[in-house]
């Protein structure tokens, strides 16, 4: 049987996990897009196909995510207090194979905020300077004590749409909103 200390030390962790977030400064400018994340791929990652696997992708998304929420404030205290940002849908466009080593980068733009909801895209690209992988997803601001989606404080609004304004300046990529199927003939 697993004790409940066992169950805590085998969950999924991201890099930032017990960091803080440090301060939001009004004044400092907001990069265009956000970079805040980069990872080397790690054996663990790696399937038999010798290249990452697919779930690996989607965990190196949600670390890039987890630096972004602790860059506007949602860290480990808030979410003691009862709120988070869940992710309500992703879609992934694998572009390129990426091999266990492999130096990875990370960009996220903000597409679009509203009260409760939050639109990015996540762009990963490997060392020679190819996109390997891109993931565009939309979060909803979760009061976790109820269970349901909720507004998110009027200072995490202000936060989210000085970035997204930030944002607006760069082009909004050609696969966001893509739809998947078979082409019909």
């Amino acid at each position: 049987m697993t004790s409940p200390d066992d169950r805590r030390q085998s969950r999924v962790t991201t890099p930032r996990e017990g960091q803080p977030h440090t301060g939001w400064d009004d004044s400092a400018p907001i990069p265009a897009p956000l970079r805040l994340h980069d990872a080397v791929v790690p054996h663990e990652w790696v399937d038999y196909n010798q290249h990452m696997s697919e779930s690996s992708f989607l965990l190196a998304f949600g670390d890039n995510a987890d630096a972004f929420f602790r860059y506007f404030g949602i860290d480990e205290d808030y979410r003691a207090n009862g709120g988070s940002l869940f992710t309500a849908e992703t879609h992934l466009h694998h572009l390129r194979e990426v091999m266990e080593g492999d130096h990875l980068t990370f960009t996220l733009q903000v597409l679009d905020v509203d009260p409760k909801r939050v639109h990015v895209v996540h762009e990963m690209t490997r060392s020679d300077g190819s996109l390997a992988c891109t993931a565009e997803q939309l979060l909803l601001h979760v009061d976790t004590a109820e269970g349901r989606v909720t507004v998110m404080p009027d200072e995490l609004q202000r936060r989210l749409a000085a970035i997204r304004d930030a944002h607006r300046s760069l082009p909004v990529p050609p696969y966001v909103g893509h739809v998947m199927g078979v082409p019909k003939r």
